[in-house]
């Protein structure tokens, strides 16, 4: 895909939208169906789960899902698992999280059809305990369990990745392979694994370039690590229950995770719309398609902008690179003292001094889906024009967490 000029792409934008108030969010699909073919022959062949807390849209959801290469969805918890199977999106959900949400679990366990399209995931003998307290097995259909396999490298005792499940070995993993087969109730169908420290750590990060070598010291090491513990992992517990599945990678590690052979699918969702936190990919950088616009409503000073909003911050690590960025027009940076702001955000730069009263700065979430959780519809652009808007999660009312 060629790139798009930074003046050309903002004209774009501002005549598109020319009868909308900021803030609003949009989604440039020219740029989002790019970006969900470029993930597709990334895959090699192997099909893509598409993660919902990345999209946290039911439209955008459907037109992934509606592309040749895709199938299923990872949702983010279990009422929304439920929703998106009774809403007709989609029934094929794994979720992503162990859960203790009764009220979900009791629904999912007396309903059959939300039995068969919805997996759960599971990573101990205490959370299969808490389910059969929930629902006793005599009283449900049989619950689809997934293994979640922690994917952390852990060279000379140390843990480099995230704190997930606590399921590491061949033999951790066939041990809880062989207390869920032995329980009434469950059916085990799937494993996962999220090799966090690959998939979602940017190889390149901007403006560290030493930061970048370590980081790239890791991957290389601790890729090969898991791919010969998933293939033992699998063999292990496929000794003990018929999989459907092997689930795992994100969008900053699809070819790699692809070429795994002990993988079936790969999860994918960020790079459907292109967030700053993956900029600092060497392998693949997806074009930006979600951007969300303010309006300069006062000028400090002749070289500088302040824009109504802005404190759209992204979770984990707090630091600088989980805020928005400023990216149209280009040249334009935040005050280090003040960052983006609950109620206004003050931008410099070369591109601040022009500027003026009621234009607007297109701003970059640093992560993916938590954009929506600040607009209740995405304006849906393709071309110069805005043909239509999808409401997020939080239009229809869900917030999930």
């Amino acid at each position: 895909m060629c790139a798009v000029r930074p003046t050309e792409l903002r004209g774009r934008f501002n005549a598109a939208t020319a009868d909308l108030d900021p803030p609003f969010a949009i989604i440039d699909l020219d740029a989002f169906d790019a970006n969900a073919s470029a993930l597709v022959a990334r895959a090699a062949g192997k099909p893509l789960r598409v993660a919902s807390k990345s999209v946290r849209c039911r439209d955008l959801l459907r037109r992934v899902l509606d592309r040749p290469g895709w199938h299923g969805i990872m949702a983010y918890t279990v009422p929304e698992a439920i929703w998106l199977v009774r809403s007709g999106t989609c029934d094929d959900i794994l979720v992503a999280y162990p859960s203790a949400d009764r009220g979900g679990i009791t629904e999912v366990a007396g309903d059959a059809a939300l039995a068969a399209a919805i997996t759960l995931m599971v990573d101990s003998a205490e959370q299969l305990d808490f389910i059969d307290r929930v629902v006793a097995p005599s009283q449900r259909e049989a619950l689809r369990l997934c293994i979640d396999l922690d994917a952390s490298w852990k060279p000379a005792g140390m843990h480099i990745g995230v704190r997930r499940s606590p399921v590491h070995t061949p033999d951790q993993a066939a041990d809880l392979a062989q207390e869920i087969v032995k329980r009434p109730g469950f059916r085990l169908v799937g494993v996962m694994s999220y090799e966090a420290q690959i998939a979602g750590l940017g190889d390149a990060p901007v403006g560290h370039p030493m930061r970048g070598v370590a980081i790239r010291a890791i991957q290389r090491r601790s890729m090969p690590e898991l791919v010969a513990r998933r293939t033992a992992v699998v063999s292990a517990v496929r000794a003990l229950a018929d999989l459907e599945f092997v689930n795992g990678g994100g969008t900053g590690s699809v070819a790699a995770t692809a070429a795994d052979t002990s993988v079936t699918e790969v999860t994918a969702g960020s790079g459907l719309y292109g967030p700053t936190l993956f900029d600092g990919y060497r392998a693949w950088r997806p074009e930006p398609s979600a951007y969300f616009a303010l309006s300069v409503v006062r000028k400090p000073n002749p070289q500088m902008a302040t824009v109504l909003g802005g404190g759209w911050v992204a979770s984990g690590e707090a630091n600088p690179n989980r805020l928005p960025s400023p990216a149209l027009p280009t040249g334009l940076k935040l005050i280090p003292t003040e960052g983006t702001g609950e109620v206004q955000t003050p931008v410099t730069g070369p591109s601040a001094a022009t500027l003026r009263i009621g234009d607007r700065v297109w701003f970059r979430h640093a992560k993916a889906g938590e954009l929506c959780e600040h607009v209740d519809d995405l304006k849906l652009i393709s071309g110069d024009r805005v043909t239509g808007s999808a409401p997020t999660y939080r239009g229809e009312g869900r917030t999930w967490l």
